[in-house]
């Protein structure tokens, strides 16, 4: 195609459009949120320095990492279950839960966030039904609360939790667990011993996922919280499009993405992140 160029060029050739792409449509605008972020509204580090004075920043980086933290771990236990249930149903049954799985892409967050609103606000259905069945006697605040916030989340992230453990879990040889199981093991201390360690790849990737989503994660927190559970995608809105405060908004932009750089990075230094996310 290229006569005289060498495969290393050719290479290069090729992945130029994606570079140029790239560099335009994102490490141009980074470098953009950056450059505010030490510019507004005077240079130097004055809005960095603010996230180790600031108590109202404190408390809402402390929110944020309350519920992600929350939510991470309901979402990976709830869908290492339905993975686990995937893996060892019968075809046809699989095919109907991952349709079920796969039909939450299709609708939108907006009206998954409004339907929780419907069920779990005072005069809902959640609360009509417990009031019926006499397990309280008064509405439950179930909205406009870090619940509601957590509950919208963990049923928004749940397939992002379901579809790399169920991925990992079908590669899993079931001969390992009848060994196990013929070498005297219960059936508990076979999953427990052989199973879940040979999940622990799927179990990783659905972690970091759920994790580092939940942290920018912007309108089920603000539909179900109500304004009462603030998280830091929320306020960098308030300060960008109401408070004007540019230098904040970019300051604490730039703060969530160091996050996530340094999550990989921790998790880096322990697992191998091409091998949980399927490279080679």
């Amino acid at each position: 195609m290229f006569p005289g160029m060498s495969q290393h060029g050719r290479y290069w050739l090729l992945i130029l459009p994606a570079v140029a792409l790239m560099l335009v449509f994102y490490i141009y605008p980074l470098l953009q949120v950056l450059w505010i972020s030490v510019t507004e509204p005077e240079p130097g580090l004055g809005n960095y320095r603010e996230l180790f004075t600031s108590a109202f920043l404190h408390k809402i980086w402390w929110t944020t990492a309350r519920i992600c933290v929350i939510t991470t771990v309901l979402t990976v236990l709830f869908g290492y279950v339905v993975a686990f249930a995937m893996a060892h149903v019968r075809q046809r049954h699989m095919t109907a839960i991952m349709f079920c799985v796969l039909l939450t892409f299709w609708l939108s967050v907006l009206v998954r966030a409004f339907a929780w609103v419907m069920l779990l606000r005072t005069e809902g259905v959640i609360n009509e039904a417990l009031l019926w069945i006499g397990l309280t006697d008064q509405p439950l605040r179930l909205s406009r609360n870090e619940f509601g916030v957590v509950v919208g989340m963990v049923h928004f992230m749940l397939p992002l939790a379901i579809l790399p453990i169920y991925a990992n879990l079908r590669g899993i040889d079931a001969s390992y667990v009848s060994a196990a199981r013929g070498m005297g093991a219960s059936a508990w201390k076979a999953f427990w011993w052989v199973y879940l360690p040979l999940s622990k790849p799927g179990v990783i990737a659905a972690t970091i996922l759920v994790f580092v989503f939940s942290l920018g994660f912007f309108i089920t927190p603000a539909i179900l919280g109500g304004g009462r559970v603030v998280m830091i995608s929320e306020f960098i809105r308030v300060a960008f499009e109401e408070t004007l405060l540019w230098g904040k908004a970019t300051m604490l932009s730039a703060s969530l993405l160091f996050c996530v750089l340094l999550i990989l990075a921790i998790v880096g230094r322990v697992v191998d992140l091409r091998r949980v996310f399927g490279s080679t």
